[in-house]
């Protein structure tokens, strides 16, 4: 959860800092830096769960036996 909210952090004053380069308005990138960060932060939650299931599906398929081959054909 730390990596996600410093990533939050991070990505709050990118969002910021481009936005207000790009309209030089303090309320658009104060809008824009408040709301898109913290929508690629639930982005980001749900893509390290997806992320960790499937890590641990290829987890367990090795530790299927070799000579298990026999009893697991598709």
């Amino acid at each position: 959860m730390l990596k996600t909210v410093t990533f939050t952090l991070m990505h709050f004053c990118i969002a910021f800092s481009v936005t207000y380069a790009l309209t030089g308005s303090i309320a658009v990138g104060g809008l824009v830096a408040a709301v898109e960060p913290l929508c690629n932060s639930v982005g980001f939650y749900f893509h390290e769960k997806i992320w960790k299931r499937i890590e641990g599906n290829k987890a367990s398929d090795s530790a299927i036996p070799k000579h298990a081959w026999l009893h697991h054909h598709a």
